[in-house]
């Protein structure tokens, strides 16, 4: 009932406007459900290595060093690798439970589980071997004599990602990962705990610093097991299956896909932090390339939050059917990680002068990290969209896509730019980082394209295919839809 003219005759846009609003309001509810927990469990889980590499800082700074060099080639690594081949349970599970398929769920996992623990166990001797691969890249002596130390305390942790991935993505995708979450947030307390203990309390050295990271990590994926297999997921978790060794080799394809996609990503910043060591002056180049870096790792955290709301949303609608619905989540995520990009850029960009003395003490290094602040204000506005895109190509299957984007944008443009403003056009750390930024930029764009270009009804047919020809219909007494 319209009370004045004016509302008689803009009636139907209020009732347009006020019906977007109340959707809005709606994906907004289903996106914070996955995103909140994921970008909690990212801020922890990262923080358990950055607050190691602090305490080994108090043990020596031959150590400091030495795990740092582990953390930024090998950890990078093996994450990049194990983490990119989880993503494929992203896209099954997410398209699973949107197509109520809930018992394949937990096959999925089982694959995935088989998947990379093959993977795992193929990358254990890059740890075993960090001496000689240290000292065949010129490495110091010392240095590679005690990162190899460090480096097999790392093996179970490759083993504690296996897992740990895995079970958040299969959480997350019907909504159970705020569990996951409260885990985490646990582990991190449980981590500072212990490592206070271990390092200063009883002078443990390496082994006290590596031992508490094991523990809080372990704990987290104990507990997880628990909820999963004490019958808190009981449409989803029926118990170990025969059925996981079946249609193995699909799943590799995906999993390899998947992880060369974000393999590739992860790696970007790792090679150019080795190519600011060749600078001249490189001590302080690297100090500040690595802080800058560490400013964005923190707050990349939150968009990678954002990657796996979109990533989730994107695969249950898909699954469900529909296609106007995966659209618009697709739409409510990016405006949303913009808004909250938009905000930190200006934090930085204000308070840049002051940020890197959180992470030292030299004026020289402060000053060259506040000669970045510019570009830090701008990677950071990337970072906000960038993730979220790559969160739609995996709910929707496009790894091996993004795996060729990432590849053409990263190492035939951005690299070969940041080379030559550094070395050609003299301009140091700063051309490294505009080489790095222009190929985000033209990955964002690419994918934006791709995105803006895909037909959804077509993306549903794939998604249902892909279900029907891996569907297996539930055992007596399991029903898929209760």
């Amino acid at each position: 009932m319209y009370n004045t003219m004016e509302d008689k005759l803009l009636g139907p846009e209020k009732e347009c406007v006020m019906d977007l609003k109340g959707r809005v309001w709606i994906e907004s509810k289903k996106l914070w459900i996955v995103s909140t927990p994921a970008i909690i469990t990212r801020l922890t889980s990262f923080g358990i290595l950055v607050t190691t590499q602090s305490f080994m800082g108090h043990i020596g700074e031959t150590e400091l060093a030495a795990y740092a060099i582990i953390q930024i080639i090998f950890i990078r690594f093996a994450n990049g690798i194990l983490l990119g081949m989880a993503s494929a349970l992203e896209t099954l599970c997410g398209q699973a439970f949107g197509a109520q398929h809930y018992h394949m769920m937990g096959i999925y996992l089982q694959r995935s589980w088989l998947v990379l623990l093959a993977s795992a166990t193929i990358l254990v001797p890059v740890f075993i071997f960090t001496s000689p691969i240290l000292r065949l890249i010129g490495q110091e002596e010392e240095l590679s004599a005690v990162a190899g130390n460090i480096s097999i305390w790392f093996i179970p942790i490759i083993y504690y990602f296996v897992f740990s991935f895995t079970m958040q993505m299969y959480l997350q995708a019907q909504q159970k990962n705020m569990i996951i979450g409260w885990l985490s947030s646990i582990s991190f307390v449980v981590h500072l705990t212990l490592s206070w203990l271990f390092v200063y309390k009883l002078n443990l050295g390496i082994p006290g610093a590596m031992g508490a990271m094991i523990i809080s990590t372990w704990s987290m994926v104990i507990g997880e097991l628990i909820y999963v297999f004490g019958g808190w997921c009981p449409e989803t978790w029926s118990g170990f299956s025969m059925h996981a060794f079946a249609d193995i080799w699909p799943v590799v394809k995906l999993s390899v896909s998947s992880g060369v996609m974000l393999c590739l990503e992860l790696w970007y910043n790792a090679v150019l932090v080795l190519l600011a060591g060749y600078m001249k002056n490189a001590t302080i180049a690297i100090a500040a390339f690595s802080i800058c870096l560490n400013i964005t790792a923190w707050e990349i955290m939150i968009p990678l939050g954002f990657l796996s709301g979109a990533c989730v949303r994107v695969a249950n609608e898909l699954g469900n059917g529909d296609a106007e619905a995966a659209k618009f989540a697709v739409k409510v995520n990016l405006c949303t990680s913009m808004f909250i990009g938009v905000l930190f850029s200006v934090l930085f960009l204000v308070f840049g002068h002051v940020l890197s003395y959180a992470f030292t003490s030299s004026s020289e290094v402060a000053r060259a990290v506040s000669s970045l602040s510019t570009l830090l204000a701008l990677s950071i506005l990337l970072n906000s969209i960038q993730p979220v895109l790559t969160g739609v190509a995996i709910g929707a299957g496009w790894q091996s896509v993004v795996a060729y984007v990432n590849l053409g944008c990263y190492y035939i443009v951005g690299i070969p730019i940041g080379v030559l403003l550094a070395y050609v056009a003299k301009l140091d750390v700063r051309g490294i980082w505009i080489g790095m930024m222009c190929g985000v930029a033209l990955q964002t764009l690419v994918l934006l394209w791709i995105t803006w270009k895909t037909d959804w009804n077509s993306q549903v047919e794939k998604a249902s295919q892909r279900l029907n020809r891996w569907f297996l219909a539930p055992s007596h007494g399991n029903d898929e839809n209760t």
